[in-house]
Formats: structure tokens, sequence, C-alpha cells
């Protein structure tokens, strides 16, 4: 089957940042406080409008805080369900942040992601509150989501795709799809379309040009690729909410998190995990805090993780995923050493890998060489002093 070198290049990405950043980030209560708290639209866009105004600084910071955390890509709401557009609409409409602020926040997100090396992606909502249209002309309203796309591919240089969310509100609905993924290839032939199945239909595949299925605060799992070769990438929030919430503390621990991205990876998969900047587009203290300690992870084990795929070698305890030259087996709930009157008593347990003979093995944190007995190995503790949960080693086989 022949793969798109685009859509290798997005699977090597392998980790991304979502960003949800709009008019509801000033709201502080999600990014649909509008819909769930019956808020009028006129009383919600006029209190919200005048007080968009981002920080001078808000995407380098941002930007700069994904490549720590080990993120190779962002994906930026440039439009979300409210309709707000973070770019420059061209006339389209006056409900746009050059309207509102002043600047095109888009642009200054692209021009930080090409200054730090990382691949810039466009969400782009389909169903769309503000606009009449959605509701009374939909034909109508399609060609302005077009012309609206078409502004996003032509005006920022080149991108990393187009992530599509909100089908689902009007199954039924003729959304012209070939007119919107033609659009897209007329200006960004390389650039992958992903439009998200939602909750309810994980890894579902869609229309025939779509690039990668979507797997929402869900389980991964391998894509189907019976008739095409399309990736696959799983979005996960760091607490409740996609946009920020000055009230959400029900977060996910680091090491969920970690083994998130390497429950990805096991499936050939992208992890995207999202964050909600506060109002000025800053990050709150401990979105910034988790985004880094994963990113520790990551660099500890020498960044094996963009590369490595599913592999045929199986092994009890322990997942077993192939780099280029390399196979790795990444062994969870790996405890630390430490005095009985600091550390709770716990047991690791011992990876057995049956499928395959083991010559050599070290751990890719320390270098360490791993003693093999019977194809299994015991997980060695972290020592005092560093405890990293999730712990991989280098395997050779014979």
């Amino acid at each position: 089957m022949v793969v798109k070198q685009y859509i290798k290049d997005f699977e090597n990405l392998g980790f991304g940042l979502f960003v949800h950043f709009g008019l509801y980030s000033n709201y502080g209560k999600g990014e649909w406080s509008e819909f769930m708290h019956k808020i009028p639209k006129e009383k919600y866009e006029e209190k919200l409008f005048k007080r968009f105004k981002p920080a001078k600084n808000w995407a380098k910071n941002l930007v700069e805080t994904a490549k720590k955390a080990g993120c190779k890509y962002i994906t930026l709401t440039t439009r979300h369900h409210e309709g707000f557009s973070l770019f420059d609409t061209k006339g389209l409409t006056e409900f746009d942040s050059v309207h509102s602020c002043g600047r095109d926040i888009v642009k200054e997100f692209v021009d930080e992601c090409n200054k730090n090396g990382i691949v810039p992606f466009f969400y782009h909502t389909l169903l769309d509150w503000h606009n009449p249209d959605y509701y009374n002309n939909f034909p109508l309203y399609i060609d302005y989501l077009v012309k609206s796309i078409e502004i996003l591919c032509s005006n920022y240089g080149k991108i990393g795709g187009l992530w599509f969310d909100g089908m689902w509100d009007k199954k039924d609905a003729d959304w012209q799809e070939d007119r919107i993924y033609s659009t897209i290839r007329k200006y960004q032939p390389t650039a992958m379309i992903i439009n998200n199945t939602g909750l309810s239909e994980l890894g579902k595949v869609g229309h025939e040009e779509i690039d990668s299925v979507t797997f929402e605060r869900g389980n991964p799992s391998f894509v189907d690729n019976s008739d095409k070769y399309r990736a696959g990438e799983m979005c996960q929030v760091l607490n409740d909410h996609w946009g920020y919430c000055k009230n959400d503390c029900n977060y996910k621990s680091v090491k969920e998190l970690i083994e998130n991205l390497i429950d990805c990876r096991r499936f050939n998969c992208n992890f995207l995990l999202n964050c909600g900047p506060m109002g000025n587009g800053m990050l709150k203290c401990i979105d910034k805090g988790i985004l880094l300690e994963i990113g520790k992870w990551i660099k500890l084990n020498k960044n094996f993780i963009y590369s490595v795929k599913s592999c045929d070698v199986t092994a009890e305890n322990a997942y077993i995923l192939k780099g280029e030259d390399k196979y790795y087996a990444i062994v969870k709930n790996v405890t630390m050493a430490a005095d009985e009157n600091v550390q709770l008593s716990t047991k690791n347990v011992a990876p057995v890998i049956p499928s395959k003979k083991i010559k050599s093995a070290h751990w890719l944190d320390s270098g360490k060489r791993i003693k093999v007995k019977n194809n299994s190995f015991m997980p060695e503790p972290f020592k005092y002093g560093s405890s990293l949960s999730v712990r991989v080693a280098v395997i050779e086989f014979e």
C-alpha cells in the first residue's frame, strides 16, 4: 500500500499540543460556556468582544512551552463554535480578532511556530453559533465556511494540516465535503486533513480524503487502513474542559498523560494534548508545569517516542515498540528505591518476551546494562532522587 510522505511525516511528529483559545477564554468557564449557560448571544459577544486583548508575548510563551514539553506541532482553534475568528477574515465578517484587538492572532501564532521549528496546524469549527446562515441558509453558510478555509490556506504559508470539528451537529446535512477538501488541496496539497468524529464514533473512517481518524478522550486502537493508508490521533484534555476554566481542578496526573502518549504510539497514533490559555493568552501555572514535566520525561528517555512503531514482538507486562534500528520495552509502574521508612514497599513486575530471544538489554535513561534470564528481566527501581514511573529498556534480539 502506498503511504503518502506527508502522512509519514505527521506520524513522526508523534506528540502535539492542542490549544483552545477564543472569546470564551476571558469568560473562564470553558469553551461551551455560551451554549451550556444559555447566555444570550448578543450579551455574550458584547461582553467579551472588546475584552479580547491577548498579551503581546502570548504566542512566544505558548510555543516555547510546547517545545520544552516535547511537542512537535500545535493545533490552534482559529475559530471555535462561538464563531469568533482569530484571523483576519478579509471582510467576511467583523467578528474576528482584527476588529476586536486589531491583531491577526493566527499570524502571531504561525510566526512563532516557524521561528521555533514547530509545525502549525489549524483547528476550524464546522458548526457556528454566531452565523445565522448556519441555521437559516445552510448552502450560504457553506460558502462562508469555504471562503474562511481558503483564507487560512493561502495567507499563512505552509501549514501541517486542518482539523475540523462539529459535523456531528448536523449529521444529515450536505456539508459539501468534496468542495471543502479540494479547497485545501488546491492551496496546501500536503496538509493533513482531519475531521473529528466526536466522542461517540472514535476511530471511525469518514470521507475518503481524510488523512487521520480521531480518538477524542478515548483509547486509541489500530486504524482501519483496508482501503488506503491513514494515520490516527488521540486528543486529550489536562482536566475536564478544553477551553480555560478557572474552577476546574480535576487534573490528570503526569504519569497518566505519559502513559496516554505511550498507548498512542503503541497503536501508531499521535497524541494531541490540550491546554486552554487564559484570556490574555498565557497558560495557568499548573498547565505549564504538567507540560514541562512530560517534556522532562521525554528528554530523559532520549526522545525515542517520535520514531517508534508497533511491531510483531509480543511481551507480558511490557509494550514492545520498534524504532528505526532498535527495539524498546516500555514498562509501566516502576517503583523508586528508598529506605522502608520513606517508600511504601511495592514490587516491580518482570516483563517476559517469549516471541524472540534477547541478546542484550540496557535502560534507556541510565545506559545501565540489564541482567536477562530466560528471556525475562526485573525492572530496576529508580534510584532515590528520581522517580519516572515508566521505564524504557533498549533491547537487542539474536
